[in-house]
């Protein structure tokens, strides 16, 4: 038979006496020899096949199917190194391959266990649940959702004698208690913990809700460090206060830390500084206690509301006059009187353009407490700004700072600004 694959001349004549000899190898021999081919898959090859194949292995291309002593002196070590090689090859790819496949199986069977584990809190009877700021907002409505739940409540109030603590008192039963807290005062707060610890139900503290807060605006130069400090005292250090008192009472239950947050915590927008500085640090506290509990069985979860100033009367409600007279005379030739009034019309208008009510929130938060599986945060918006907010942590700080840009009111302010 020619030898097709060969050049001609003499190369040609040498490849057809290998090919001939290694057909009459197949032709005599029936079973693996010393000296004869030991390659199950190349005895089973037919004429044309062991040409082209031997061919092949002559011009230095190697084959998958030799892997004996050759007529050419081919060391049987170089063939089984390429075997080698090739299973290697595959066994590597096989573990590439199936890797990220077991992984997913994984996380998907420790989430159903978790979920098969844990159950959610339907019924609160033997629980109790702390709720700073009570006054009013979302921890007075919370405060009655989880009172009708059956939970022992806790509600925090800064001035248990006002409206709204004594009205909890009245709309609610006998398993709601409310406490003299102000989370700025360190003898407040261990005055609260020695009463909760005294009137503990049988199944313990099951939650802490860090609700108490404050808000205000006003562009940075238009606040003094009493302004910060004031804002981080209650939004911030008074959470890590509070949290750091009860947390003990938590970890026994294996329960729940909850913090309300704002989208203002990673949303940098104008007049809104000091209280952007607070939120985004308890959220960065909240976030690495959140990995720290996680090995004690408990849960810690982040509420971001929107605009719910009306819904909670939280807003800080102030005339531009209240701002220009504390403005020294410097700050007044750079912020004049008419951008100030602009601002302050901007302001309230976007106040009055949020939610009228705080359901969506205070589900949120009864989510939080009584789910199995809680979220790490919940992001509360209007559909219409989900999309908007879920992507705005992610662009880059020059897109993101353009997006500004495109705001009327920042447009007017660049005009205004040093004009009388």
């Amino acid at each position: 038979m020619p030898c097709n694959f060969a050049p001609k001349g003499e190369p040609n004549r040498k490849c057809q006496a290998l090919v001939s000899d290694w057909q009459r190898r197949i032709n005599n021999t029936g079973s693996h020899g010393n000296g004869a081919l030991t390659s199950l898959p190349l005895l089973n090859m037919g004429r044309e096949q062991v040409s082209s194949t031997f061919w092949y292995f002559c011009s230095g291309g190697g084959s998958p199917f030799l892997s004996a002593r050759s007529p050419t002196n081919y060391p049987d070590t170089v063939v089984h190194r390429r075997f080698a090689s090739m299973n290697t090859l595959l066994l590597i790819g096989q573990i590439i391959g199936i890797a990220p496949i077991s992984a997913v199986l994984l996380f998907v069977i420790a989430k159903l266990v978790s979920r098969h584990r844990r159950s959610p809190v339907e019924d609160g009877s033997g629980y109790a649940v702390l709720i700073t700021g009570c006054d009013s907002g979302f921890g007075h409505q919370l405060a009655r959702c989880l009172d009708q739940q059956g939970f022992v409540v806790f509600a925090g109030c800064l001035s248990p004698e006002g409206a709204g603590a004594q009205s909890l008192v009245r709309q609610s039963s006998s398993n709601l208690k409310i406490l003299k807290l102000d989370v700025t005062s360190d003898e407040d707060v261990q005055q609260a913990k020695r009463m909760v610890q005294d009137n503990l139900p049988e199944k313990g503290l099951w939650a802490v809700v860090n609700n108490a807060g404050i808000s205000d605006w006003a562009e940075i130069e238009w606040s003094t460090f009493e302004d910060f400090r004031n804002m981080v005292d209650v939004n911030l250090f008074g959470c890590i206060r509070t949290s750091v008192a009860f947390l003990p009472l938590v970890r026994a239950a294996k329960g729940r830390m909850v913090y309300v947050s704002s989208i203002f915590a990673f949303f940098n927008c104008l007049n809104m500084g000091a209280y952007s500085v607070s939120k985004r640090g308890l959220e960065a506290f909240a976030d690495c206690l959140r990995v720290e509990m996680a090995s004690f069985g408990v849960k810690v979860s982040i509420i971001q509301p929107g605009n719910f100033g009306r819904a909670t009367n939280i807003l800080r409600m102030k005339t531009a006059s209240d701002i220009w007279e504390k403005l020294d005379d410097e700050r007044k030739q750079t912020f004049n009187r008419q951008y100030i009034e602009l601002a302050s019309e901007y302001f309230v208008s976007s106040c009055k353009a949020g939610f009228k009510e705080a359901d969506v929130v205070i589900d949120a938060m009864m989510h939080a407490v009584t789910s199995a599986q809680p979220k790490s945060r919940y992001l509360l918006v209007s559909a219409m700004d989900r999309f908007f907010f879920q992507l705005f942590p992610f662009l880059p700080t020059g897109l993101a700072d353009a997006v500004f840009s495109l705001s009327p009111m920042y447009t007017k302010r660049k005009e205004m600004l040093y004009s009388k």
